[in-house]
């Protein structure tokens, strides 16, 4: 993949394509070997579980709504504006525990094999075997975490500290 000089418009995608994962949608806006930048929409209650990726960092930039994330252990929130990094090899999951949809721009450097990955786990409906195809193109899914320990974390934090560690 090489990168081309080019503007990806709203509400378009590379190639026209977007990607249903497990109830979230994908759209692809950039593609190279460098980075891969994807279009994210977490309907209510969406969650991706813990995983790690051991050779791509990974960002969010949370376009509308509210995220809740465990980073590396530690429970945060990042809200509309805010931009999370994930380098590689650090735990990560996200939650949409906000009731309503979040969107977010979500980018990877080097792009790995994300895009092949995204391809093969479209439409797939079992999340078992989403972790198991996952291991084969570089994203190392952990043991699960329930998201209501995620939201209690949440509601316990001061309102005041919107991008802050939850306590």
């Amino acid at each position: 993949m090489r990168e081309t000089p080019d503007i990806t418009r709203k509400n378009e995608s590379l190639d026209s394509v977007s990607w249903n994962i497990l109830g979230q949608v994908y759209t692809p806006k950039q593609m190279s070997a460098d980075s891969f930048s994807w279009h994210a929409v977490f309907p209510e209650e969406s969650f991706v579980p813990p995983h790690v990726h051991p050779h791509q960092d990974e960002y969010i930039y949370v376009l509308e709504g509210r995220i809740d994330l465990i980073l590396d252990g530690k429970t945060q929130v990042a809200h509309t504006g805010d931009l999370v990094r994930m380098p590689r090899g650090i735990p990560h999951a996200f939650f949409n525990n906000s009731g309503v949809p979040a969107k977010a721009l979500f980018w990877a450097a080097p792009a790995g094999k994300l895009v092949e990955l995204y391809q093969r786990i479209h439409n797939m409906s079992s999340p078992a075997e989403v972790v198991k195809v996952a291991k084969e193109y570089g994203v190392v899914f952990l043991p699960p975490i329930s998201s209501s320990n995620v939201t209690a974390a949440h509601e316990a934090a001061s309102s005041s500290e919107p991008t802050g560690a939850l306590r």
